[in-house]
């Protein structure tokens, strides 16, 4: 279990409740990975209380770095074969996680949760989260109706190449697809927050549009970035060309001959400029993802099993 933490001193003893008694009953081994990302609100000191159970770890930041980099120091500091996440304001429950596990039995790689009966403002989170939800589920071209529920469930070794920056945890379902993972989604409970207030506003969704355009690129051109800026290049230098022939006849042929000054000439040299830059990026993101691959021995491929 990870969970990040960011002031929710009212809610971690009784998430902990429940967390140990949902663990208990399923009567396999766990541990749970509580990450403070900076608390200021005397949550570090409950978090440190519950450090003497043998199965609980508490990661302390120095200062808050976000949720994605919270997941990340859980899955880097964590030892199971699965992972699930899950927030620490309550509003998820911890009863769902066997339906999590049965999931992922049925030999799914990842399990996300739906929060199908969302307990939130409709104006500022349901209907941003909807739109960012087909956003996403379009642009990635995996399906799910709620990326930003925290609740889902992983196995270790779609994560082992998974490296999260920015907003990116939401993410993680379709970077995992992309590596061949298969993906389910079930409907999981959702609770009004009691204690504490919301960490999010509708300013994260413009982050996590810009976010969407890395894990886009990284997705479909990671390994060959000369498509993403080759293909626009060349069709700047066809409008380029186009513009050029347009000049040339009507230079040539009435009633435009008499023209001391055309636009589409200027337009020509502007096309073929920054069709020329969109090559030479291109090139250079070239060279740059070879130096990564080769010289950290980064493969461009990812084995499911060797037999």
């Amino acid at each position: 279990m990870v969970v990040p933490i960011f002031n929710e001193r009212d809610n971690i003893p009784l998430l902990h409740e429940r967390l140990e008694q949902a663990l208990r009953d399923l009567a396999v081994r766990y541990e749970i990975v509580y990450v403070d990302d900076g608390s200021t609100d005397g949550s570090t000191d409950v978090l440190r209380s519950l450090a003497t159970s043998p199965c609980t770890r508490v990661i302390r930041f120095r200062r808050n770095f976000g949720q994605t980099a919270a997941i990340q120091a859980g899955i880097d500091h964590s030892s199971g074969d699965v992972l699930v996440f899950m927030d620490g304001d309550l509003q998820n429950d911890p009863a769902d996680i066997p339906r999590l596990l049965e999931e992922l039995a049925r030999g799914n790689d990842v399990v996300s949760g739906w929060r199908k009966d969302r307990q939130d403002e409709w104006l500022t989170r349901r209907v941003p989260s909807h739109v960012a939800n087909w956003l996403i589920s379009r642009v990635t071209g995996v399906a799910l109706k709620d990326y930003g529920c925290t609740l889902k469930a992983y196995r270790r070794e779609v994560l082992e190449n998974v490296h999260l920056y920015g907003e990116m945890h939401r993410f993680i379902p379709a970077i995992a697809s992309w590596t061949g993972a298969t993906v389910a989604e079930i409907p999981v409970t959702h609770h009004p927050r009691t204690f504490g207030s919301s960490k999010y506003g509708i300013s994260r969704t413009f982050r996590v549009l810009l976010d969407l355009l890395t894990v886009k690129f990284l997705g479909s051109y990671s390994t060959k970035p000369i498509y993403a800026f080759g293909f626009p290049g060349v069709i700047l230098w066809v409008a380029a060309a186009l513009s050029a022939i347009t000049v040339i006849i009507q230079r040539v042929f009435p009633p435009h001959a008499r023209a001391v000054t055309n636009p589409l000439f200027l337009l020509s040299v502007f096309f073929a400029t920054l069709g020329t830059l969109f090559i030479m990026m291109g090139l250079l993101a070239e060279l740059t993802i070879r130096t990564y691959h080769e010289t950290q021995g980064k493969r461009t491929y990812v084995i499911r099993e060797l037999t």
